[in-house]
Formats: C-alpha cells, structure tokens, sequence
C-alpha cells in the first residue's frame, strides 16, 4: 500500500518513480520522502511512496523484519514478500495511463536504499536507481557490523551473489550511490562505497557506460540523512538522464514544505484480515511437515530412517567434522577430577571444555552437557551428573557461553550471516556435538555417551546431533525443549532470541516427533514435559515398539 502522488497535468508520457524508505517508523509520512514525492511530481512525474513492512500504517508486531525468519522456517523464502510488495508497486505505477516504461526511477534511504538495490538490479524495467545509505557488502557488513535486520542477510544469498554483483548486475542502467561521510547509523561512506564501485566499475565499463555509474558522498550533515543536499544530487542525476537538454528542468529542491501531511491524512484503509509475516507463518505451519506420517512396520521404519536421516543431513547442512583436543591442562578440585580442553573441530572452530569425573576409569559412561546460558551456569546440574557416576564432558557449541562471537553485537546477527551463506548455525552446532562424542568413543575408551541439555536451543542441537549420529551418541536428556517446531510460530518467536531455530526448510520437512523417530531405538528423554509434549510424542511410543523397545519419549 502506498501514496500515489501526479502532476497537476497529465500528458503525454511522463517518468515513473517508486519512491522506498527504510526504518522510519513514520513511514511513508516521514518528511524527507515526502518532500521528494512531492518535488519529483511538481517536475512531471507519476511518484508512488510506497508503504513497507514494520513501518508507518504497517508497524505492527507481525510485520518485525525479525518474524520473516518464521517464514523461512516453513521453508518459504521470508524475503519473497519484500520483493513481491516492490515488483507489484512497480506493476501499479506502469499500468497508469501516462506511463513511460523508458523512464522508471527507484529510490530511498537506509533500509529503502536496500530495497532499491534488490528491486533494481533483478528487475530490468527499473531505468535508474539511486540508493542511500542502504547496503553494502557482505565483507563490509561483517566487519564494520552493518547489518541490521533479516532481510538483508537472507539464507543463502552469498551463496549467488553479494551487495556488490547486484550493483554490478545495475550495468549499464544509471546507478548513483549516495553515502554519508559521518553516518550515525551504518554503511559509512569510507569503508562502504569503494568496494561496490570497484566490482561495479569494469561491467559499466564493458557497456561503454562508465559516466552512468556514479556516487556522492555527503558531508552536510553527514549523518544517515536524505535531506536536502542528498535529494539535489538526486534531482541533477534524473535530470542528465530523464531531462537531457532540458534547460528549464530544476535541479535545486522547490520549497513544498508547507504541503506536507500528516500520517492520518496520508491514511489508508486496509482490510482486517490483512496477513503479516507471522499469520502468513501460521498458515503455512498448519500443513506442515509435508510427510508427516510414520511407517508402521520395521523394515519401512529402518528404510524410512536412512533415507530420512540424509535429508535432515542435507536441510540443516550438517558438516562431518573430526574433533581434537588441544591444551589439556589437569587438576583436582576437592575429590574430582578437572580437565580443560580446547578442542579443534575440523580446522574450523575451536570449542572450550571441562572434562570432570570424580574416579576416572575405562568405559565409564560419559555424559556430554550443554546450555543455552553456556556450561557456566549449570554448575549444580553437572555435579548432579558426577555424582551419580557420570564423567561430564562440559562444553560450548558455537553461539552459547565462552563460545558466542562477541565481535557481532547483537548477538543474533552472526547466525544471519552464517545462513546467508549457506550454512546452518543448528547443523554446525549438532556437527561439534557429533564430533566430540566420537572422540570420547574413540581417544577415551568410552563406551556410552550421552547428551543432556538444558535449555530450548540447547536442546534442539541435541536431538539433531542424535538422530544423525547413530553410533557413538547413545541417547540424549533435554531439559526445557520445545516439543514441536510449530511452536517458534505459535508463541510468536523471533531470529533475535533463538536464531539457529529458524532453519531454511526444517519444519517444511521435519518436526521434532520426525527428528526423535530417526533417534531410535535410542532414548531421547524429555524431562519435566508439558502436557503439549505429551501430546505431540505420544504416538512415537509405537514406532519404538517396532523395534523392539518400550519407551515413551515424554512420561
């Protein structure tokens, strides 16, 4: 939805222009988009301002840029609808009677500089483009903590392209990029713009197009802004190319502010029943997983299994990875045992980790324990385990305790990235827990190894790191699980509390009844379980029955 803003007169054919915006909560009443509406319209053209998602008549909880990751657990890209709502503004504003398909402008700041580079550099009827402050490259945005929301690292996006292919994929259509020297807020111009025009540079250059690639960086005020001085490059760049030779074409702004409008003026009806990334979430879970049935006699159980358990290989991307245990150091605490471990984890990771027991022996059954809070703070439920005989192998996976990326603030960002490309945070985090279990198996002579987790990401890196490794883990103790997927979406969950929860795919193909089933004949044992577990988990107690084993996951 959106303001369509015309020309006193209509004649002939006139440019189109979309005008997008990023995360002003006014939305498309904030003023500085509004004075451009306005001033693109006063010089004769048909200016759409359009409305985007969280902000202005649509900030609503259900439209958090955090919430599209529920569609992408439903495996339904969550930036399809960003794109969808700009290709069909685009569809709206050329099927007006005046408009010229030669000259179509797309523009806007921050969040609205990214939409124009997505919607412009796919969408070939997009003529020009001028982004504001709104992208920059994946390596830029890592290391200077651009990021911001979902959108902008979606799954598996560096694994096609990054910001700087799309600039690139602009060639020859003009493109001016606009970045502030002195930004507030993100993309600053000194680190952000050089790397997009270097990989943008040689593709306009090989369409003879050089001067249709351009930039402009601004000092006055410098800070995230599209005012005045950043909406005059604009206007003279729309003029080079929409108005050539056009003496009388203004490129200075023309004073409109007292024909600006308030929100409620710029109002627009909406239907009640108007769908959100959550109630879209909604409706796609209740028809999910696919298959959700299980076999019913052992031969297709065990089929079913292996064939299953490539899949769920395959959806969270789970990497086999061989564990080594670096810097031991040993001591005693009191009557136990402590040794610190630095595991290497396939040359990629490195994992911190406390092997305690209170009488070392061969083949003493060994329990690996995890937590969402990180291994710190289940002090009392590792003595627990040590007292009742366990030695206790306690660790970090990647994103919890002494093994968070403390570089990415907020937290949640660095799982974005680790999906954008192509990886699963959850895969990587079960691949680390299946790998420290075969090393207990293999260097420490242990013949049970087992995993108990406390907490709801914990748990669920737990039970996938179960059904994948069938050999050396031996059953698994999940404290505080959800007992389906569907309930990230029933409770509203967003990415920033339980990021790698949100994998591309996982619900379309499994739940958690579907990924326990893969686990047997071995135990996975939900402690303390709501009546909702009970529920969902009841029916595996036949399916273990077929092979050969009384055992019901929730008692």
């Amino acid at each position: 939805m959106g303001i369509l803003y015309l020309p006193d007169r209509l004649e002939g054919l006139m440019p189109v222009a979309m005008n997008v915006n990023g995360h002003a909560p006014e939305g498309k009443a904030v003023n500085y988009k509004q004075l451009r509406s306005i001033n693109l319209a006063k010089r004769g053209m048909l200016v759409l301002n359009l409305e985007w998602f969280g902000m202005g008549q649509l900030r609503t909880p259900g439209f958090s840029h955090y919430r599209m990751n529920q569609l992408d657990l439903c495996g339904a890209s969550g930036l399809a609808p960003f794109y969808l709502a700009m290709q069909r503004g685009l569809d709206i504003a050329l099927a007006l009677a005046h408009a010229d398909s030669k000259r179509v402008v797309v523009s806007g700041l921050s969040g609205g500089g990214w939409q124009t580079v997505v919607i412009s550099s796919l969408d070939e009827r997009v003529t020009l483009a001028n982004p504001v402050a709104g992208y920059g490259s994946f390596r830029t945005n890592i290391l200077f903590d651009d990021m911001g929301d979902s959108e902008q690292a979606p799954s598996d996006m560096g694994l096609v392209a990054d910001y700087t292919h799309l600039t690139a994929l602009r060639a020859p259509r003009p493109t001016l990029l606009t970045y502030n020297a002195g930004d507030d807020c993100c993309f600053k111009s000194g680190h952000t713009l050089e790397p997009l025009l270097q990989t943008a540079r040689p593709v306009f250059a090989l369409y003879g197009a050089e001067d249709k690639l351009r930039s402009h960086v601004n000092h006055v005020p410098g800070t995230h802004n599209y005012e005045q001085e950043n909406r005059e490059k604009f206007y003279a760049f729309l003029g080079d190319f929409f108005y050539p030779g056009d003496k009388d074409f203004v490129r200075a702004e023309i004073p409109s502010e007292s024909e600006l409008k308030t929100a409620e003026e710029l109002g627009v009806p909406l239907p009640a029943d108007n769908l959100d990334f959550h109630r879209l979430a909604d409706n796609l879970a209740s028809q999910l997983p696919r298959e959700h049935a299980l076999p019913t006699d052992k031969a297709a159980a065990e089929s079913w299994q292996r064939l299953k358990r490539e899949q769920l290989l395959a959806v969270l991307k789970v990497p086999t990875y061989e564990a080594v245990s670096l810097a031991e150091k040993t001591g005693r605490s009191g009557a136990l045992q402590v040794t610190s471990r630095l595991f290497e984890i396939g040359g990629d990771w490195t994992v911190p980790a406390l092997d305690i027991t209170s009488h070392a022996e061969p083949g003493q059954k060994t329990a690996l324990v995890i937590g969402d809070a990180g291994r710190a703070a289940l002090v009392g439920q590792i003595d627990a385990l040590v007292q009742g005989g366990y030695r206790v192998v306690a660790f970090d996976p990647l994103l919890w305790g002494e093994s968070k990326v403390k570089a990415q603030d907020p937290d949640y960002l660095y799982p974005l990235f680790v999906a954008s490309i192509g990886e699963r945070p959850l895969g990587i985090q079960a691949a680390q827990l299946a790998a420290i279990a075969r090393w207990a198996r293999e260097n420490e002579s242990v013949e049970q190894v087992k995993i108990v987790a406390w907490g709801p990401r914990a748990s669920m890196a737990a039970l996938v790191a179960t059904a994948v490794e069938p050999t050396a883990i031996i059953g698994s103790e999940l404290f505080e699980s959800f007992s389906s997927l569907k309930e990230l979406i029933e409770q509203d969950k967003t990415v920033e509390s339980l990021p790698e929860l949100f994998a591309f795919g996982l619900l379309a193909e499994f739940d958690i009844r579907q990924i326990v089933a893969l686990a047997a004949p071995r135990p996975v044992i939900f402690k303390k379980p709501n009546d909702r577990a009970r529920r969902e988990l009841a029916p595996l107690e036949a399916w273990y029955g077929l092979f050969g084993v009384s055992f019901k996951p929730a008692n």
